[in-house]
């Protein structure tokens, strides 16, 4: 049988910690940007959230951060005032809100991945591909649950 010493709580609990030094490292970098824009992480999370999801539902924004909409509403605000974002009515229910980056909110997403993208690419450029696939798969693993 296959020895499986690497889920033993031990290293599980490195695992985790190591997911967390990581996320914690790589959402530093792009702190100057969002700190000149006055923003911190949350509004961060946001950001690549409607990033990577254009026209996201306000619904499917507190699904995907776990979140509620009171906690979401500052953020919001923030993002709208500053004409990083943009919302209309739904395209599918007229009741709903999708958001969107604006033009200025595309250039900001740019300059914080271009932050972020250094010490990712670093990391990945020294890895074999085989490794990066199967590294891929087990963060998919662990948002899926």
């Amino acid at each position: 049988m296959k020895d499986l010493l690497y889920l033993t709580d031990k290293s599980l609990k490195e695992v985790i910690e190591l997911i967390f030094q990581a996320y914690i490292d790589s959402y530093s970098d792009p702190y100057e940007v969002l700190k000149k824009n006055s923003f911190g992480r949350a509004h961060h999370r946001l950001l690549c959230i409607i990033e990577g999801n254009p026209n996201i539902s306000i619904a499917d924004i507190l699904r995907k951060l776990k979140i509620t909409k009171q906690s979401l509403s500052r953020v919001l605000q923030d993002l709208i005032k500053k004409k990083i974002i943009s919302q209309k009515k739904g395209t599918k229910d007229a009741r709903q809100r999708e958001l969107q980056l604006t033009e200025e909110g595309l250039n900001l997403c740019n300059i914080i991945f271009n932050k972020q993208k250094k010490r990712i690419y670093n990391a990945l450029k020294t890895a074999g591909a085989d490794e990066v696939t199967n590294f891929k798969n087990v963060m998919r693993k662990i948002i899926d649950g």
